[in-house]
């Protein structure tokens, strides 16, 4: 099995978008990818969208070879958008998957309201083999829907997979460490390499409650899992950094990121937005100007990849 995670907020993207190699089997996790659209009152940093461009290029890259495409959820960040604003993967740029090619989704009755119409929307322009979890085909399986962070009346949702060829891998979208059935539900399916999705620590709304028990998961699957990748909402500040590296001293086993996994440089690009402004100015106008096809992200790029 080969495992490359392309995008995530440690490697410079909002998303945790995952090409598994499992024999002749080739599978497209959350091919989206986006960049907070404001924050801090900023719009993203030049250098933020040269990392985006990299990442959505080897995005499209690899759905054109892709055998299954998996969306855990429909939000902007895992999905390709009919309407992605500059930032994010415009459906426009990807080849029509064959008819041959797996897509695999949450039931529909399982979709929020705004994931119907995106589900809707990428149904009618993908004539694929269109597939509902919670189901396996070959070494591939998929969990019924659990809670987007802990379980609410809005009911977000996210599917989670499992990929079994030599080790067993899995993708847990989203899951942000809060619910402690999709804990045990993990932890039964004996993970050799688990990437999820951490707590939102950067969000003032989470409770000390949330904190300690998003901790608490964290200490117990790392436990269970040879290899335990922790990223997405958690590594949208540098407290999250922080949180892993205490997580690691805690549990006595080196806990990564996915920027960690891949050997990469890691890249709090989000998180460090405001000091990429205050480093290196960004002309007034000039988002304007890239939304137009004007601007180039490319000179950024060194300057990213030193952060």
């Amino acid at each position: 099995m080969e495992i490359e995670i392309i995008g995530a907020e440690s490697l410079g993207v909002r998303g945790l978008c995952c090409y598994v190699k499992a024999g002749d089997r080739k599978i497209l996790i959350d091919p989206g990818i986006s960049l907070g659209y404001v924050r801090n009152g900023l719009s993203p940093h030049p250098a933020q969208i040269a990392v985006d461009e990299i990442v959505r290029e080897r995005i499209i890259n690899v759905w054109a070879k892709a055998t299954d495409i998996v969306f855990s959820h429909f939000h902007g960040d895992h999905v390709p958008l009919t309407n992605a604003n500059p930032y994010q993967l415009d459906v426009r740029s990807l080849l029509k998957p064959a008819e041959t090619v797996h897509i695999w989704t949450k039931r529909p009755e399982c979709l929020s309201q705004t994931e119907k119409i995106r589900f809707d929307s990428l149904r009618g322009l993908f004539n694929a083999d269109w597939r509902f979890g919670n189901t396996s085909n070959g070494p591939v399986s998929f969990s019924d829907p659990v809670p987007h962070g802990e379980e609410t009346p809005a009911r977000e949702t996210v599917m989670m997979s499992k990929i079994e060829k030599d080790k067993v891998f899995v993708h847990a979208s989203d899951i942000q460490l809060l619910d402690d059935k999709t804990v045990s539900l993990i932890v039964s399916w004996k993970p050799d390499i688990l990437i999820a999705g951490g707590p939102a620590l950067y969000l003032g709304r989470l409770s000390h409650k949330q904190r300690d028990r998003a901790w608490n998961n964290a200490l117990r699957l790392a436990t269970f899992v040879d290899r335990l990748i922790l990223d997405h909402h958690l590594l949208r500040s540098r407290e999250g950094l922080k949180w892993l590296e205490d997580l690691s001293r805690k549990s006595g086993k080196k806990v990564l990121c996915a920027a960690d996994f891949m050997k990469s440089p890691r890249l709090l690009l989000e998180a460090d937005r405001t000091s990429l402004y205050e480093q290196m100015p960004v002309p007034e106008g000039w988002h304007d100007i890239y939304a137009q096809g004007k601007a180039n992200a490319k000179s950024f790029t060194r300057f990213s990849e030193q952060k």
